[in-house]
């Protein structure tokens, strides 16, 4: 018993030594409880209030979450505008470019407010407070209810505190679980609808190296593009008008010109949207033989089609750059992750705690029987769903987004309910059909038939050879039977048939619309035949239950465990502060990758012959003068550098903070070495790459001559 606890004294040690400062998505609220002595030490210059606070304009004022936290963006200036990545704001690039005003390939500058662009849809949300709220809801729960009684006990006590939160006030409000569903946080945002773009460099400096350089350091990319949030005349927030103005920033970001050094320290906050650092060995080994396998062997296959056509043709590659960037993202990530999680050998580490924490229950009777059967429970779910798990991630990525029209068409399903009303209400059947034409000039807009169609055939095939008849659609299962497996044949009635395909077809539907003709659609057959997935989904309740309490269980009985370490909960797209150090890292034996990129760099990548890696002639004119002017040092313009800040998706766009609360960068990436660390963080690999706040002030006033921009802005020099 002796030799036991001298090794749980040693583990502990152990646990608490890889908790590094560069470790760990902060919750704003507690930074004064848990951070504020380390973060002073390695030398924040700010005070907890001025980082977090109710009271007064701080930090966090200055921080927003785009659409709903697809993306982080800051406020640089005292009327709105913001900084986030180019790949935040690619999608409004490519939805204002066409082939006369090609933005994606020349870049955009707003010369005047006036040339200012709206965007359908873009949000902001800035958070105004939040506070945990655990003690109202975890005393009215017990080891007792099952997963529906308590999931109905809680939406009925955060109900009330939304409630309470939100009343006198035009404000948001949300109550989110944290650490596994043991504590619970209440925040109150508010939500800027009108959202603007104001620039955003070419695509050869806002996405140089695309995938190639993807997830990759060393790095050279200006990943960066500029909005400005606008409010209605009264100061709050509105859809788009004309006659709105531009927001009175409660806080901004000076930006500092100077630069940084090895070790300085950094600070990120923005909105990190999912983490799984306490994940089990069964979850680990679930995602390396599902999850990531499947995504890449579907996305590869989609990719590879969608490229084809768009280096074909120039209206292609236009309609189709957004939608390749988002899916090729996630592609590289999961090879990356898959190897990530190899190589360091992550399923091990978690099998070690998984066994030190059952050593640990099994010393105490009262322990084992509240925490005794949590690792079984998680063990026993996963292991049961797997089979449902595979259909569901086929399907999901295969069909779902594999097939553009399907995807589309679920806009249909509540036109068909107000068909199918005995008593049809027809001024809301018109509404329902104006929103849904008003819908698809955006879909048409971006979609090529002849590239879905090949997608399609090849997502069809796929499904079929890795799906069994039970987990397949209607429709798939309708290609086995009555066209003998041949999908190219069903493709080729889908697109003749379905008004789904074609827009011309499309809007004839709709001046016209039949319940009968759009049941008989192919395309919407197969919108119909997507409730397979939902069956799929029904199957997998039965583990639900034994999951949730496992994981629950397990994470409070590890913070239990170990009571003097500071536990954060995982990212769940809530706002999050980090800390740690600029600095360089070995990725392999005998190489020293330095913590900064320069735009000389930028010269040695190119190459004229692949689309991934042009310069124009106008940066290589500023190369070889060396007129940086005041955002250069010695002749040498910084590009990108690393720090060791814990950052995941979410966080893209996300300001990166010197000690005296002064932007030194933004951040976009992550590098290849340490992919696994939304499992589990690498302490010695681990890096944030953010693209130098002094190089996107070049591009934007040297390079782009928009230097009224910067001149809003308040420069440190």
């Amino acid at each position: 018993m002796r030799k036991f606890f001298l090794l749980m004294t040693a583990l502990v040690f152990t646990f608490q030594a890889r908790v590094y400062a560069d470790e760990g998505m902060w919750l704003l609220s507690l930074i004064g409880q848990v951070n504020m002595n380390e973060m002073t030490e390695m030398g924040l210059q700010l005070t907890a209030e001025q980082i977090y606070s109710i009271n007064q304009a701080s930090l966090k004022d200055a921080v927003g979450a785009l659409d709903r936290g697809s993306c982080t963006a800051e406020l640089v200036s005292p009327d709105g505008l913001l900084l986030t990545n180019h790949h935040c704001g690619y999608g409004e690039i490519q939805n204002h470019s066409s082939l006369e005003h090609d933005y994606l390939k020349d870049g955009f500058w707003a010369m005047s407010r006036d040339d200012e662009l709206p965007n359908e849809g873009k949000t902001i949300t800035f958070m105004i407070r939040m506070e945990e709220v655990t003690d109202r809801i975890v005393p009215e729960l017990n080891e007792e209810m099952g997963m529906q009684e308590r999931a109905s006990k809680v939406r009925s006590l955060t109900e009330t505190i939304v409630t309470e939160a939100t009343e006198g006030n035009e404000y948001e409000a949300t109550v989110r679980s944290m650490f596994n569903g043991n504590r619970y946080f209440l925040f109150v945002t508010e939500t800027y609808r009108d959202v603007r773009l104001v620039g955003a460099p070419p695509e050869s400096i806002g996405k140089f190296g695309h995938d190639t350089d993807n997830w990759m350091w060393p790095r050279h990319t200006g990943d960066f593009s500029m909005f400005r949030v606008y409010t209605g005349p009264d100061g709050k927030p509105a859809d788009y008008s004309p006659d709105n103005i531009p927001l009175k920033s409660k806080h901004y970001l000076p930006i500092s010109l100077k630069g940084y050094e090895k070790g300085d320290f950094t600070m990120v906050m923005g909105f990190p949207g999912r983490t799984s650092r306490y994940m089990t060995s069964w979850e680990v080994q679930e995602s390396l033989e599902i999850d990531h396998p499947i995504r890449i062997q579907v996305r590869g296959i989609k990719l590879d089609l969608m490229m084809n056509d768009m280096m074909v043709g120039e209206k292609v590659r236009i309609q189709y750059a957004s939608k390749h960037s988002r899916s090729s993202n996630y592609w590289k990530n999961s090879i990356g992750m898959r190897k990530g999680l190899k190589k360091l050998k992550v399923t091990e580490k978690k099998q070690q705690i998984e066994t030190d924490f059952t050593q640990w229950v099994n010393l105490d009777e009262e322990r084992k029987a509240l925490y005794g059967s949590a690792l079984n429970d998680i063990k026993t779910a996963v292991e049961g769903r797997r089979e449902l798990q595979v259909a569901s991630s086929y399907f999901i990525e295969a069909y779902f987004l594999g097939m553009e029209t399907v995807m589309f068409g679920r806009n249909l399903r509540e036109l068909e309910m107000a068909l199918a009303d005995p008593e049809p209400d027809q001024e809301q059947i018109n509404k329902i059909i104006t929103a849904l034409k008003e819908r698809a000039v955006g879909f048409y807009k971006d979609y090529n038939p002849p590239t879905d169609k090949k997608v399609m055939t090849a997502m069809v095939e796929l499904l079929i050879d890795e799906l069994g008849d039970e987990y397949l659609p209607s429709t798939i299962l309708e290609v086995k039977t009555k066209y003998k497996g041949d999908a190219a044949k069903y493709v080729d009635k889908y697109f003749k048939k379905s008004f789904l395909t074609d827009q011309v077809r499309y809007n004839a539907f709709m001046d016209n619309p039949s319940l009968k003709v759009l049941k008989k659609d192919p395309g919407y057959q197969a919108v119909r035949a997507s409730q397979k997935l939902y069956e799929i989904g029904g199957k997998m309740v039965q583990f639900e239950e034994s999951y949730s309490r496992g994981t629950r269980l397990f994470l409070k009985g590890l913070v239990e465990m170990y009571p003097e370490k500071d536990f954060y909960s995982d990212a769940n797209s809530t706002m999050r502060m980090n800390y740690g150090v600029v600095g360089d890292y070995y990725p392999r034996d005998a190489v020293l990758y330095t913590h900064y990129t320069t735009l000389e760099g930028v010269m040695e990548k190119e190459d004229p012959n692949n689309f991934e890696f042009v310069v124009s002639d106008r940066l290589k004119e500023f190369y070889e003068t060396e007129d940086y002017g005041r955002y250069g040092v010695d002749g040498t313009l910084n590009v990108c550098f690393t720090s060791n800040n814990d950052i995941t998706g979410g966080n893209s766009g996300s300001p990166v903070i010197n000690g005296n609360g002064e932007l030194i960068g933004i951040a976009f990436d992550g590098n290849w070495e340490a992919m696994s660390g939304d499992v589990a963080f690498e302490t010695e690999l681990q890096k944030c790459i953010n693209v130098d706040i002094r190089y996107v002030l070049f591009v934007i006033d040297k390079y782009a001559g928009a230097g009224h921009l910067v001149d809003e802005m308040t420069l440190v020099e």
